[in-house]
């Protein structure tokens, strides 16, 4: 089986190429992305394009199987570039895919897909997916789902996969999820149990996260097993302000949403944070996911508890850890993270 990844060197690409390699029914792999990474996973061809502005035919020539993680996180204060990145390269990717008459096409959603839900029932993939409007995230993940819908309408000869993921951490991705949401004022080696004073008690700061390898093994699965719809992802348990506290060794404090929010607006707006204070509209509004469609039909569960994820999260960012593709790559900062804060902290990818 012949298999293109779009957006194959982040932190899901590099777990998804990886797991993929190691299948013996997996004959060669072409990975795309921005840019070229100086990895070079067994079976694994590099092509340099960008889904939304380049000619995506000549690499999906052939292939079994398209899956696309592509998706650009910033600029956050240029949702029209995020618009352009996310929802047109999607669809160019989903075009592309149908010319090239593959097989199969995986597509990755998010619990970011979903519309609004209350925390203590969780939800099957039935679930709307609507979205947050008022996050550009939300807005884009949404709008795709409706662009895959009008797809698998028209194409019933491909089977669709959507995997909806909770956050998905590990510890070679940390330096690069620090760039994008925390940005180059975030001191790295105080994110240690016992070195933060206390975790924000804030009602609906409640998630669901998973182990990007675990989340690499559902793609596998989905690519190898005669399955089709949408697979909520996540490991137990689900993310408490108490689970934090507990494994950041720090105490609770009552925060309410609008001082959680206004904090990081505030942040934003002083061009501290690179991430938009509608994301924490988003996470306190997003629902929890039941996973049961995933354990029973695709057979996935997962090695790692969402504890473990987040602990190698924090391990990964104190000692700076990373890969050699330019989104994971600790050097991709520059020196003091000098490029970084050229970069307008938010207003360029």
């Amino acid at each position: 089986m012949r298999v293109v990844v779009v957006g194959a060197t982040g932190n899901v690409g590099t777990s998804v190429v990886s797991a993929l390699a190691s299948d013996p029914h997996i004959t060669s792999i072409v990975g795309l992305a921005r840019r070229l990474p100086d990895w070079h996973p067994d079976k694994t061809t590099w092509h340099a394009v960008e889904a939304a502005t380049g000619d995506l035919a000549p690499h999906f020539a052939g292939a079994d199987a398209v899956i696309h993680l592509a998706w650009l996180f910033q600029p956050t204060r240029d949702p029209v570039t995020t618009w352009r990145g996310n929802v047109i390269g999607s669809t160019k990717v989903f075009e592309a895919a149908a010319r090239a008459q593959v097989s199969v096409l995986i597509h990755a959603s998010s619990v970011g897909a979903y519309s609004s839900g209350a925390k203590d029932r969780p939800v099957t993939e039935d679930w709307p997916t609507h979205g947050w409007p008022g996050a550009s995230y939300g807005r884009e993940k949404a709008y795709v789902e409706r662009v895959l819908d009008v797809f698998e309408r028209d194409h019933p000869n491909i089977r669709v996969v959507r995997l909806r993921p909770g956050f998905i951490f590990k510890r070679e991705a940390a330096t690069g999820q620090r760039r994008l949401f925390g940005g180059p004022l975030v001191p790295q080696r105080v994110i240690r149990p016992g070195m933060i004073p206390f975790v924000p008690d804030t009602p609906g700061l409640e998630f669901q996260t998973v182990h990007t390898d675990d989340v690499a093994e559902a793609y596998r699965l989905a690519l190898t097993r005669p399955v089709s719809g949408a697979f909520n992802i996540a490991a137990d348990p689900v993310i408490t302000p108490s689970v934090l506290a507990e494994l950041l060794d720090a105490r609770l404090m009552p925060v309410s949403g609008w001082t959680l929010r206004s904090t990081v607006a505030a942040a934003w707006r002083m061009r501290l944070v690179p991430a938009s204070p509608d994301l924490v509209d988003l996470v306190l509004r997003m629902p929890i996911m039941d996973i049961g469609r995933a354990h029973t039909e695709l057979g996935w569960r997962p090695r790692r508890s969402s504890v473990d994820a987040l602990r190698e999260l924090f391990e990964g960012l104190r000692t700076s850890e990373g890969m050699d593709t330019p989104p994971l790559s600790p050097d991709t900062g520059g020196p003091a993270r000098i490029r970084e804060i050229a970069s307008g902290v938010g207003k360029r990818p």
